[in-house]
């Protein structure tokens, strides 16, 4: 199929059309020109008023839930999700069962994954399990295709692991991904600690349970001389503690999730049990130290976190619904209406470039003769998630049917394009 992309703005700092608005031909999954290309060369033409196009989006931290819980989500249905966000790339959490912690269940997901419109990339777990409490094998997981280490949705305790583990991947030049809590502070805690917790009744997880995680983190990491990553931000102090430790050129990168960019502990009010989360929502100030983080080129990627649940995990009592939402098919929608006047080359440095060099990946460059791996996107299109349009298994989400700016037009993969207008 000979593809036409009518006047798209390109956003892209390593092509020599970045921030020029072009037509573009793909043929055969290789764009062949790049200029003025007369729509009758193609079998198909997409428009768009605000049409951008950047190499594609990676997302960092998801769950796919495969193998263990199909019934919330597949690879494939992970995949469909991940191309409907406008992701071309999806590095996805060891919490399966089994456990991605050897060699094997790494070469499950690559095997699995293989044809899909997405291209996923495992993380493997740091430690057997998942449990915190010896090393796995992390040299047999990354020749055999991990790009990350993390015990995914459970952070590691222990600080002498954490060390070791930290030491260990310098030999592969590896990355550590942690999500920040301290498990002895509250761990009943439900919600943010503060005034929403104490009015709803409900027992409250403070902030320093994440600060003094991060601050240990990041002592340790300077320790080790290593790669660390810090997922789920949702304080103003974490972000504080990370930007001293980047001027002190410790090795580190964070990224936060759309959803502490979009609402608050106050939009609790009604326990919904899909705002239910881990880092849980944090304060207003909170919310706007981390918009604010965002335009300053603080934060270094967006994570969608994406962590689906079947319905009887989530329509339950709020102390009992389980923790997560699923985020990969609004990530840049809701990232781009909370956060004001995000410029394209800032979504692309979030989305895409700065995933890609933290993490290892080849960075695809829009030029003439080059294989496709792009994303489409269109900052002024106004739209509603709905229920019915989703792509993943479940449907936990709190934006279904609100109102957001900025929607993903397709993905060009290798495997498929896939088109969303």
């Amino acid at each position: 199929m000979k593809l036409l992309i009518k006047q798209a703005l390109v956003v892209d700092p390593n092509s020599p059309y970045n921030n020029k608005k072009v037509d573009l031909l793909i043929e055969d999954g290789i764009l062949t020109k790049i200029g003025k290309v007369d729509a009758s060369n193609a079998d198909k033409t997409i428009t768009s008023a605000g049409l951008c196009i950047s190499p594609g989006w990676v997302d960092s931290f998801s769950h796919f839930t495969d193998p263990g819980y199909e019934h919330k989500e597949t690879l494939d249905s992970g995949a469909a999700a991940a191309s409907r966000g406008g992701f071309t790339d999806v590095l996805i959490v060891p919490n399966t069962n089994p456990v991605l912690h050897n060699k094997a269940s790494v070469e499950y997901i690559l095997h699995k994954s293989q044809s899909l419109p997405a291209t996923i990339h495992p993380i493997g777990a740091i430690t057997q399990q998942t449990e915190g409490k010896e090393l796995a094998e992390m040299y047999d997981m990354f020749e055999n295709g991990a790009v990350a280490f993390s015990d995914g949705l459970r952070c590691i305790q222990s600080a002498g692991l954490l060390i070791k583990a930290l030491q260990y991947v310098k030999a592969i030049d590896a990355v550590v991904i942690q999500v920040p809590d301290d498990y002895s502070i509250n761990p009943s805690g439900l919600i943010n600690e503060g005034i929403t917790s104490t009015q709803l009744g409900l027992p409250g997880k403070p902030a320093i349970a994440e600060e003094l995680m991060v601050a240990r983190d990041l002592a340790l990491c300077n320790y080790a001389n290593s790669k660390l990553h810090l997922t789920g931000i949702s304080t103003a102090n974490s972000l504080q503690l990370i930007q001293s430790a980047k001027k002190e050129a410790v090795s580190v990168s964070c990224s936060i999730t759309p959803y502490h960019l979009f609402f608050s502990d106050e939009d609790l009010a009604n326990y919904n049990t899909n705002l239910k989360v881990n880092p849980p929502l944090r304060s207003k100030a909170d919310r706007d130290a981390l918009r604010n983080a965002v335009k300053l080129g603080h934060v270094d990627c967006i994570a969608s976190h994406h962590l689906p649940h079947e319905s009887d995990s989530k329509i339950v009592e709020f102390e009992h619904a389980q923790y997560g939402m699923i985020g990969l098919e609004t990530a840049y929608a809701v990232t781009n209406t909370a956060v004001e006047n995000l410029t394209p080359l800032r979504t692309v440095e979030l989305f895409s470039i700065n995933p890609r060099k933290i993490f290892g990946l080849e960075t695809p460059t829009i030029d003439i003769n080059q294989k496709i791996c792009f994303t489409l996107f269109d900052p002024t299109i106004e739209w509603t998630p709905q229920k019915q349009d989703l792509k993943s298994r479940s449907a936990n989400s709190p934006f279904l049917g609100k109102k957001l700016q900025g929607k993903v037009i397709g993905t060009l993969h290798p495997n498929a394009i896939s088109l969303f207008v």
